[in-house]
């Protein structure tokens, strides 16, 4: 079988901010809702004797069961258990009786606050939009129960209080459980205000309550897009193109038809997928297929003469991101004068689960289920590839084994390319499970993107920094998708975010950047644009402060006396880490940076060990966080822990290279993260706070890698300039 491509019937561009923009979504929970604008209450529509459903993210059930409805994706990070966590404080339930689902892809009621009508994860939002809404729902849930229980008793609400999933009366020696009160509850209307909790009142929100979903992850019975089968599900790989911009120009199927277990072969708009009745059937099947690629619109450079195009824009004239008196003047009279560069390849997400998707395809309807991380985004998109209104969409969100960006994409390739084989084989309702392997995941684009940093900085006689010039170039995350309106001026400011913000007091500072553009696909990758930008300004203050004559923490702290919360942190990771209890042995070095992300402060230091042949082992990281309220101690060291291994592996291994436009990567033997072996012990300490909770699963890998560069500096003398440095001195 000899087939001629088809046109593709993705929606362009226009057709996409069309179909988001006009998508209707259906309300599948009755009560409270809320939106990006403003809230509304409504009577909680509940079938009587059932369960007690006072807003969308909560039910409670007779059998005293609580069931917190979670509208972000729970892909490791802890976010099931944070949002847990806040309704059932200001609910006062017990916490054994607490259990948490996914809601349903309806941005009407499950919006991401901090994306506006979106519903989605991502920029470590979920405890920072989801906590006054999700304070208030807990708190109304509960001054309802209160009433009920009034009722029943024909007592005063102010004689009544709460714990633990109970209602006393101390005067009248009565208590009821919640789910004895359910029934009378659903009578009585939703109130308009209800007072929260004083903070010292707290019982679980700081406190280390077991995360929610640690059982099932534990006993295996947690749901994961790779565990999910349905009764008749087929499964499906997909061959991409090599190239990046390449398209099938002709296919021959006989062979891969010819192997056992394949049902259908189809070509779709990303490439020609395999059906088969399981993942090896369409594994050899794919392999089978034989493909004429056209690549004449492809990328075809390599990674090196990317970087070289890059060096030679750095010294082109660029767009000002930031502008404060002149920079340049300052530099040229400066007594002193320091200069880098740094460079930052692209960088795959490579999740433990690679990307995978389950569709449910007729003429009248589309489920899909996934670890999804853009429900509304993947709604829509879904509803344009299948021929369906939006409506018509149903999406189960299930577990995600990671994701670091990679899951929430404006063009929801794994999602499309799933509805896309479903409908090619026939949308006539056979569950289809799209499979990626994990060299189409390292193969498979939305990367990181490469990166080139160039700065320069004057100090005077005393050693005080009087002008700083930062050059970015590179490419754009958001241009050409719905997010493009973060673009002001011809800057994307995903690119230039932790350097166009920089903290450090200086009189001077020239912020430019220089936007390329090449085949290659690219994407936000954990903790966004301050991946790179804090490592080159981490890095290069650390130079400053060695031409200054000055230690890096000491530095730092006077450039920082105008902002109290970086500088706490910066002084409490240097005390906790002994910063200044002497140097340490010849061939270990001491290192500190610091970093906001997300209105999240956190402070590294690093301790590393260089041997002689240059390897470098990184001993220890001391880490201070301030993320505001600290929801669950637990979780945020974990994030942060988390956060340190997934930036050291980048830093000291990761890269993904290309050669001809090739990929040169494919697995984990040559896509290097960080193995078990090489975490270094890592002390986590938490600023405490009152101030509004803050993201933790992106900030605490920004700084990590600049704090290991200077530790090298302090052990060896060499500067790191090239990422990633498998050994000192070698990129």
């Amino acid at each position: 079988m000899t087939h001629k491509p088809v046109r593709s019937s993705l929606p362009t561009r226009r057709d996409f901010l069309k179909t988001a923009g006009t998508a209707s979504v259906v309300a599948l929970t009755i009560g409270f809702e809320w939106a990006a604008t403003g809230r509304r209450a409504v009577a909680a529509v509940t079938p009587p004797g059932a369960t007690f459903t006072p807003n969308a993210f909560l039910r409670i059930g007779s059998d005293n069961r609580v069931t917190v409805i979670a509208k972000h994706l729970e892909m490791g990070q802890g976010t099931y258990t944070g949002i847990a966590t806040i309704v059932a404080e200001e609910l006062d339930a017990d916490w054994t009786t607490v259990s948490v689902e996914s809601a349903p892809a309806d941005a009407k009621r499950y919006a991401n606050l901090v994306f506006g009508t979106l519903q989605g994860t991502g920029g470590s939002s979920a405890m920072a939009n989801s906590w006054a809404q999700l304070r208030d729902a807990g708190a109304k849930a509960r001054a309802m129960l209160l009433s009920a229980a009034a009722k029943d008793w024909h007592v005063p609400v102010a004689e009544l209080t709460t714990d633990k999933g109970m209602v006393y009366h101390a005067a009248g020696k009565r208590q009821a459980t919640y789910g004895s009160l359910v029934k009378t509850a659903l009578s009585l209307p939703v109130p308009d205000n209800v007072v929260l909790k004083d903070p010292k009142n707290f019982k679980l929100i700081g406190a280390r309550p077991p995360r929610v979903d640690a059982a099932a992850k534990t006993d295996g019975s947690a749901q994961f897009t790779l565990d999910f089968v349905l009764p008749g599900m087929l499964v499906a790989l997909l061959k991409r193109p090599p190239l990046f911009g390449a398209t099938v120009k002709s296919f021959d199927a006989t062979a891969a038809a010819a192997v056992p277990g394949v049902v259908k072969v189809v070509q779709v708009p990303g490439g020609i997928a395999v059906v088969a009745k399981g993942f090896w059937a369409a594994k050899l099947g794919r392999d089978a297929l034989k493909i004429e690629w056209d690549d004449s619109k492809a990328e075809k450079r390599s990674s090196s003469a990317l970087m070289a195009e890059y060096r030679r824009l750095a010294d082109q004239p660029a767009l000002s991101a930031r502008k404060v008196g002149d920079a340049h003047k300052a530099i040229g009279d400066a007594t002193r004068r320091v200069s880098a560069s740094y460079e930052f390849p692209y960088l795959a997400h490579a999740p433990m689960e690679p990307l995978d998707a389950v569709v449910k395809l007729d003429a009248s309807s589309c489920e899909i289920w996934a670890g999804d991380q853009f429900q509304t985004i993947d709604q829509a998109n879904a509803a344009h590839t299948a021929g369906l209104d939006p409506k018509q969409v149903s999406i189960h969100t299930l577990y995600a084994g990671g994701s670091f960006g990679r899951r929430a994409n404006t063009i929801s390739d794994y999602i499309v390319e799933a509805v896309s084989i479903a409908k090619a084989f026939g949308a006539d309702g056979t569950p289809i499970k799209l499979q990626w392997t994990r060299e189409d995941d390292i193969h498979g684009g939305l990367y990181r993107p490469m990166y080139f940093h160039k700065l320069e900085a004057g100090l005077n006689a005393q050693g005080e920094l009087t002008g700083w010039h930062h050059v970015i170039v590179g490419q754009s995350i958001i241009a050409d998708t719905i997010f493009a309106a973060g673009i002001k001026d011809g800057i994307d400011s995903t690119s230039v975010e932790g350097a166009a913000n920089i903290a450090y007091a200086i009189p001077n500072i020239a912020v430019d950047l220089s936007t390329t553009k090449t085949g290659v696909p690219v994407l936000w990758w954990r903790v966004v644009g301050s991946s790179h930008t804090t490592f080159a300004v981490e890095a290069f203050i650390d130079e400053a402060a060695h031409v200054a004559g000055v230690d890096g923490f000491t530095f730092r702290r006077k450039l920082l006396e105008h902002e109290p919360r970086m500088k706490a942190v910066l002084e409490l990771a240097a005390e906790k880490a002994g910063w200044n209890a002497g140097p340490l042995p010849p061939g270990r070095g001491r290192g500190i940076a610091v970093a906001e992300a997300f209105k999240t402060f956190v402070a590294q230091v690093a301790e590393v060990t260089v041997d002689r042949d240059g390897n470098v082992k990184v001993d220890r990281v001391v880490c201070a966080v301030d993320c505001g309220t600290p929801i669950n101690p637990d979780i945020i060291t974990a994030q942060m822990e988390g956060g340190i291994g997934f930036g050291l592996g980048a830093v000291m291994h990761s890269a993904i290279t290309l050669k001809d436009g090739r990929v040169e990567q494919g697995n984990f033997n040559n896509y290097r993260v960080l193995r078990m072996n090489e975490m270094p012990k890592i002390e986590v300490h938490i600023v405490p706070s009152t101030a509004p909770p803050t993201g933790v699963g992106e900030p605490g890998v920004a700084p990590i890698g600049p704090a290991v560069a200077n530790a090298i500096f302090a052990a060896t003398g060499k500067r790191v300039h090239a990422l990633p440095f498998g050994k000192v001195g070698v990129a």
